[in-house]
């Protein structure tokens, strides 16, 4: 372990590279303040990628009264979708009432308040249809009855939290993985806290210490001696798993089970179904979950339940499991802990300021990191004000957030190269595009394959733009390649990785 070694002070000292983390290194760079994030793994490596990957209001939520909350949501929604249109886009969503436990007067009236809760603007309405003549009845069993049909939309998660870390860098933010926070202590003028990198441990000093750390939120405040602890964290696990596809169609599924909790049936990555999520009061110490189970049961009961197909466990594809940092709120029930957001600043008496962030959604990232900065705003008098709503993301500024239309530009650019793949690096990377392809004209050009349509100079872009370290970084949060690549390609990649030339640009980037 190398000695400490005292780095000049910043304004803000981030802890957690998850999407309130990022979010608030992005938004606070952009008024001007110096930013350090640390993250203990690689970005959005745990609650931020194991999300149902959706940009939603929350209809659910409306059933537990939390009105502020899903009309915050449905605002940001559509302000999201003009942000990052090639990793977010519409999604419709079919809603079968004939196995509801609610009634149809009931789901009504909630889907009539969610069209007018937010201001829509670009999506479409609620609609009912007649599952037994309607397409989207195809798949269903019993394919009967009348169902409504609503609009959210998708999102890439893990690369919604690297797009905002990029975007602080960009603004002069540090971003650094592999780092963990070690101890930190209330200073004259701040804090001094120790950090511990892959190069070894250091000494930060910083004005305000914002603890974004998900589920290690009690964690990190429990290494701060004199923190105040009247905030309680609640961990809650949700499960997904990936099987071969369950019905024909782009649209999505919300299935209603009979103990009133809600699963959904998604498309995902061209060939299979995405199915959850779970609730599930985790009472262990935060770290790596797994699907249990009970919770696998209880996915592939619902399938059956909904659909003219059974799924083995044997046929489900990949799993995957986080753990949500909810507000706890002293309800009894998983499902319906609150899923809006706490912000505690501790800075009573003259201490130096540490603002905590419990709870949280994905799709309110950047109204939550607005109001940290509220929060903050008295201690950092120079800043200036907000400026993130409608500030599109690295590769979002495409015309009209038309992604179509860009792609049919690309083609026209790059008709050497085959379609499917430009379409996928589109949505992965948008007008950034050109950084990946760089002069490549034809796949030879793009250097070594790793296997599916993954090449060198992909590899190359996301060590060097987006703190990708390992395989696992590049085919299950940058992509989900590994869905669609053979078994070879992680240990390509990590040798690969190890190489000194790559090794040499991580360190650089």
């Amino acid at each position: 372990m190398a000695a400490n070694v005292a780095v000049d002070g910043v304004d803000l000292l981030i802890v957690g590279g998850g999407i309130n983390g990022a979010g608030i290194a992005r938004d606070a760079a952009g008024r001007g303040l110096s930013v350090l994030l640390v993250e203990q793994d690689d970005l959005a490596s745990h609650t931020s990628s194991a999300s149902t990957k959706l940009i939603h209001g929350g209809l659910r939520y409306l059933e537990y009264g939390e009105f502020r909350l899903v009309r915050e949501a449905l605002i940001e929604r559509e302000r999201l979708l003009n942000m990052a249109p090639h990793i977010i886009w519409p999604l419709e969503f079919v809603l079968p009432q004939n196995q509801s436990p609610r009634p149809a007067w009931m789901v009504r009236l909630g889907l009539f308040m969610y069209d007018h809760l937010g201001g829509r603007e670009k999506l479409p309405g609620t609609r009912t249809v007649d599952l037994a003549q309607a397409a989207v009845g195809a798949g269903l069993n019993p394919r009967k009855g009348k169902a409504f049909i609503y609009s959210d939309c998708w999102v890439e998660d893990s690369r919604l939290v690297v797009l905002n870390a990029m975007d602080a860098a960009a603004r002069g933010a540090t971003i650094e993985t592999r780092t963990r926070l070690v101890d930190a202590s209330r200073v004259a003028g701040g804090w001094e806290a120790i950090v511990e990198g892959p190069e070894g441990c250091r000494t930060v000093r910083a004005k305000v210490l914002v603890n974004a750390a998900g589920p290690w939120v009690a964690d990190v405040l429990g290494r701060v001696p004199d923190a105040r602890t009247d905030r309680g964290v609640k961990l809650v696990k949700g499960s997904h798993i990936v099987v071969p596809r369950l019905y024909p169609g782009d649209h999505a599924f919300m299935l209603q089970n009979p103990d009133r909790r809600i699963v959904f049936a998604i498309p995902y990555e061209r060939d299979y179904t995405l199915v959850g999520t779970t609730d599930e009061v985790w009472d262990a110490k935060p770290g790596k979950a797994t699907i249990s189970s009970e919770e696998t049961g209880y996915l592939l009961e619902t399938i059956g339940r909904y659909f003219d197909t059974t799924v083995s466990e044997n046929e489900i594809r990949w799993s995957y499991a986080g753990i949500r940092p909810l507000y706890d709120d002293k309800s009894s029930n998983a499902s319906a802990v609150t899923r809006d957001y706490v912000l505690d600043l501790d800075a009573s008496e003259g201490r130096a300021p540490m603002l905590s962030i419990f709870g949280g959604k994905i799709t309110t990232y950047r109204k939550l990191a607005e109001h940290a900065m509220k929060e903050l705003a008295p201690f950092f008098p120079q800043a200036s004000g907000a400026w993130t709503a409608g500030a599109v993301l690295p590769g979002g500024d495409m015309a009209d957030a038309d992604f179509d239309r860009f792609v049919t530009g690309l083609r026209a650019r790059y008709r050497s190269l085959p379609p499917a793949l430009l379409r996928r690096l589109a949505r992965a990377y948008g007008t950034r595009i050109d950084q990946v392809l760089g002069s490549a004209q034809t796949v030879a050009d793009l250097g070594q394959c790793f296997g599916g349509d993954l090449y060198q100079a992909e590899v190359d872009y996301l060590v060097a733009d987006e703190w990708a370290r390992t395989s696992e970084d590049i085919l299950y949060r940058r992509s989900k390649l590994g869905l669609h690549t053979p078994d070879h390609t992680a240990a390509a990649i990590d040798a690969y990785l190890a190489t000194p030339q790559v090794a040499e640009a991580a360190v650089a980037g």
